[in-house]
């Protein structure tokens, strides 16, 4: 038997053996989420998939949860998990952080909607500045948001209509960008060149047109879709976390603000994922290219609904000018504007996000040792805060390469994991983020049960 026969044979070995791994952790789930389970039949008499985004909807049924606290969570059954999902992301302050509590009391005493400026709106923009070197902010109430809004100013500015995005790449759910998610490989067309894939019903094809799909981590292909100079932004996550973590190549990202610059394109930045969490700038200051726009949400707000979108002043004139309306009735409201004046100065500060970060690579670097101690087909990957395992042995570069990567070792890995209280994402292509309320000890607990996991899938 050759060597790329054993190593086929070994990953289909490997595959079999995590199915009947999750065989047996799906009847264990069974048993110990009954609570879970009547709640959701429940809500579906109600809500359709019985969740209130269809994000929260997995299968065999979602945990439904009681209560938070710090880096913990329980359900309705009592079982207790140590939260590595964090509101996708969003808690990186953890959960209810004593000091962003203290700071949403204290405005309750004050109103919590005023629908007129308030002092916060200003300063919490400030310190937004100041950590992206970008002068000019807006608030909005969610990530989908700052991502539409930004792409508005972008089209306001350029007077173009068409856009660039990722394939594979979430940005919300507005039409414009609900485009070519997660699109099935028959359909998705050449992998250099990929097809515009509507990813839900009721994208109209006018909107379908204005939307060009290029590979990730491809200037090549992206300068291919700005040659007509009728673009209005390439819209990207500067480090893919809507498939794991896919990192940019070398290069990959000045070579994109060239391109850009060049032919009158904007790049926006969307770190509504990345956000803090990469690093006290965020994925802007980490890999040092700034672009013309950025979108956040998430981690800003504490736990509370905020997103914000800035760039240069240039650009966030076309709002000044009015020739950009942006409105929103909860925009910058004085409770979210506490939240986020806490998170930015109090929690979220220079010194705790690096330890965190420091925490997030001892787990990274455990979970290594791991796979390599056992040899499997597998990598973990951080950036910043946030890393996951990946069940292939090369990391990916683009959306091809993750669904090439194993779902059925990934699924198995996920049950075993919340069976053992271990709450990971349930999509199984996000991250675990490690918040500012894990102690090491929190960290590193997922470690031990993924060596449980991988002594059980090898012996």
């Amino acid at each position: 038997m050759s060597a790329t026969e054993s190593s086929v044979t070994s990953a289909r070995d490997l595959a079999e053996r995590a199915k009947r791994i999750t065989t047996a952790e799906l009847a264990r789930y069974a048993e110990r989420t009954k609570g879970s389970q009547q709640a959701n039949q429940r809500a579906r008499k109600v809500l359709p998939l019985g969740v209130p985004s269809s994000f929260q909807a997995y299968d065999p049924h979602p945990v439904v949860v009681r209560s938070a606290e710090a880096a913990y969570m329980w359900d309705v059954d009592g079982n207790k998990y140590v939260d590595y999902n964090m509101g996708f992301g969003a808690l990186f302050s953890g959960h209810v952080h004593p000091v962003v509590r203290g700071a949403i009391e204290a405005q309750l005493d004050h109103g919590t909607l005023f629908v007129t400026p308030s002092e916060n709106n200003a300063e919490v923009a400030e310190l937004l500045g100041a950590r992206y070197g970008l002068p000019m902010w807006r608030f909005t109430n969610s990530g989908t948001e700052a991502t539409m809004d930004a792409i508005r100013v972008a089209r306001g500015a350029t007077g173009r209509d068409k856009i660039v995005k990722v394939e594979g790449g979430y940005h919300g759910h507005h039409d414009e960008v609900m485009i070519s998610m997660k699109p099935k490989i028959a359909e998705a067309g050449p992998a250099d060149a990929p097809l515009s894939v509507p990813a839900t019903a009721g994208i109209t094809q006018a909107v379908l047109g204005d939307t060009i799909v290029v590979p990730y981590n491809d200037p090549e292909a992206l300068e291919r879709a700005l040659k007509n100079r009728d673009v209005a932004c390439f819209i990207v996550e500067p480090v893919m976390e809507n498939i794991g973590i896919c990192l940019p190549q070398p290069g990959y990202l000045q070579a994109v603000r060239e391109i850009t610059e060049r032919y009158g394109t904007l790049l926006i930045f969307d770190e509504v994922k990345t956000g803090i969490t990469a690093g006290w700038g965020g994925a802007t200051g980490v890999l040092g290219v700034t672009p013309d726009l950025v979108a956040l949400a998430k981690s800003i707000g504490g736990g509370l609904p905020l997103g914000a979108f800035g760039g240069k002043r240039e650009y966030m004139d076309q709002i000044t000018s009015g020739r950009v309306i942006h409105l929103g009735t909860y925009n910058g409201n004085p409770l979210c504007m506490a939240a986020a004046r806490a998170v930015l100065t109090e929690v979220c500060t220079p010194d705790a996000t690096n330890a965190t970060i420091m925490r997030n690579t001892k787990l990274v670097d455990a979970c290594n040792e791991i796979i390599d101690d056992a040899g499997l087909p597998a990598h973990s990957i951080q950036f910043g805060a946030k890393g996951c395992v990946t069940w292939s042995a090369e990391p990916i570069r683009n959306y091809r390469d993750y669904k090439a990567t194993d779902f059925d070792l990934a699924f198995a890995q996920w049950i075993h994991g919340i069976n053992r209280g271990i709450l990971l994402p349930p999509g199984l292509d996000e991250q675990w983020l490690i918040s500012i309320m894990h102690t090491e000890a929190d960290a590193l607990v997922y470690a031990e049960v993924f060596a449980d996991f991988v002594e059980q899938l090898t012996a």
